[in-house]
């Protein structure tokens, strides 16, 4: 579990499903699902790295009524025998009352 600080509201001046985080007093706990906690390793992510993306970029919807964002890392090395300078970390997750729920996490060397 990851601790998020934060509260998420519709971000000023962007299209009508845009939505980012805005720092507030409550507090939110990411959980990672079994399935997205299995994948960080075998994409080569981090919760960190998921926590950072849910917590500063915008959110889009995605399939099935569930939220997903992008934030880029730079990353400057190897991944399967090819070298990548940027790492893009897409995670998809559920906002729930208490908490949000990372379903899975996409990553994408470029």
């Amino acid at each position: 579990m990851v601790s998020v600080v934060g509260v998420f509201e519709k971000e000023a001046g962007s299209g009508a499903r845009d939505y980012h985080c805005l720092m507030a007093d409550s507090s939110k706990p990411i959980q990672f699902s079994g399935h997205a906690s299995e994948q960080l390793q075998f994409r080569g992510a981090t919760e960190a790295e998921v926590a950072e993306a849910i917590l500063t970029a915008p959110w889009h919807p995605a399939d099935n009524g569930r939220m997903e964002c992008r934030k880029d890392y730079a990353f400057n090395s190897v991944w399967n025998r090819r070298r990548y300078s940027t790492k893009q970390v897409r995670p998809i997750f559920v906002e729930e009352p208490n908490q949000i729920v990372v379903v899975t996490v996409y990553v994408y060397y470029l």
